[in-house]
């Protein structure tokens, strides 16, 4: 069932269907069913008196979810005028990955090597070598490597 307040189209819905329901009451099971579109299991109730009873009581339960269900295919998916809206959040969700970069650059003294970022990020090595020579194609960052070493490293001057 859905969190949104049902429109009035589906509360007269779901209150029809509660009616023919009350049919099982007179030994006509299904109603129900047949009037939510649920062609082959009302015909079976109908002729099973309502699933011999154990269906009927279990459908008390279902009508309202019945109910919306036909009414969305009937009518299609669209949101009321009236019902609430999702906020749009203002916060980005996911970073991408040029930000995850320089901020792990931040971390480490405006450093980063491959290694580190693949460490860090969970990326292939490829994805990161990629980024990070855009970045220096860019002018954003500087290649050296480090004498002791020979690791490449890559600098970004505005965060060191």
């Amino acid at each position: 069932m859905s969190a949104i307040v049902p429109s009035k189209q589906v509360q007269d819905r779901k209150t029809a269907s509660y009616l023919l329901w009350m049919g099982f009451l007179f030994g006509i099971g299904g109603l129900h069913r047949l009037y939510n579109g649920k062609i082959a299991s009302g015909l079976l109730w109908l002729f099973t008196w309502g699933f011999f009873g154990i269906g009927q009581f279990v459908d008390l339960l279902l009508i309202p979810d019945m109910a919306e269900q036909r009414h969305r295919k009937l009518f299609g998916d669209k949101p009321s005028k009236f019902d609430p809206q999702p906020a749009v959040s203002a916060e980005v969700s996911q970073d991408t990955l040029m930000v995850k970069l320089l901020r792990l650059a931040k971390l480490h003294g405006g450093q980063l090597t491959v290694t580190q970022a693949v460490m860090e990020t969970g990326e292939s090595f490829e994805k990161i070598e990629s980024e990070l020579t855009t970045m220096v194609r860019s002018g954003y960052a500087d290649v050296t490597n480090r004498p002791d070493s020979g690791v490449v490293v890559y600098e970004f001057p505005e965060l060191m």
